[in-house]
């Protein structure tokens, strides 16, 4: 799991329209999704304390959080990804699931887990075991991707953020999920070693600074 930069910012509809132009100008749109389009539905986990939550918002440094998802209703791929995060540096580890793999885990028959042979499986299953970690809410979104080859950069813009309240009717695509109150648009800039300054200038907005704006926060104020 090789770290890499990440930079957050919270953005507005107008700023979207902005960065889209821009970076389609210098970028190109990720190869997969709809003209690197994607519509992304996660399950989040969280332990019985919130300890994802409350670290999230606490901004601790080295934290973690495990959450299963698939893209533009297509439930044939899934994927259990773990992120961590330490001193400002993110990586993220991830394997496929099976439906009726993904169907267990939520109905809690997790005797599967230990013998699947799969390290971050394995992983996922002594911390439900050992934290009570589990499923706590849907996260659906809109992403629009852009990449750039030079530093490895990844930029994505995120909005239309909804919420499953309490719901963990993942597998469902047509499970009704509502907006998350005013959460707003979020620009996200991943890169490994440089940020090339063709993309940093195509990235400035006046007036937007680094933020710590969580999905799955802003989701799970609603329970």
């Amino acid at each position: 799991m090789k770290p890499r930069h990440e930079w957050k910012h919270e953005i507005t509809a107008a700023d979207r329209l902005v960065l889209s132009a821009r970076l389609s100008a210098v970028a190109r749109r990720d190869r997969h999704g709809q003209n690197g389009r994607y519509e992304i539905r996660s399950l989040y986990f969280d332990d019985l304390r919130d300890t994802a939550l409350r670290e999230k918002l606490d901004g601790v440094a080295k934290r973690e959080k495990f959450r299963i998802r698939y893209y533009g209703g297509d439930i044939s791929y899934i994927c259990l990804e773990k992120k961590s995060k330490r001193d400002g540096l993110c990586g993220k580890r991830s394997v496929l699931l099976s439906v009726q793999e993904v169907q267990d885990l939520l109905e809690g028959a997790l005797d599967w887990m230990p013998e699947s042979g799969r390290p971050l499986v394995q992983e996922l299953y002594w911390k439900m075991k050992a934290s009570g970690l589990r499923p706590r809410t849907i996260v659906d979104y809109t992403r629009d991707a852009y990449v750039f080859p030079a530093g490895n950069v990844r930029v994505t813009l995120d909005y239309n953020i909804r919420t499953g309240i309490g719901s963990t009717d993942f597998l469902h695509p047509a499970s009704v999920t509502v907006p998350a109150g005013d959460a707003p648009g979020i620009l996200e800039v991943k890169w490994d070693e440089f940020l090339p300054d063709i993309i940093r200038d195509a990235v400035q907005l006046p007036g937007r600074h680094t933020s710590a704006f969580s999905k799955y926060a802003a989701c799970r104020i609603y329970g």
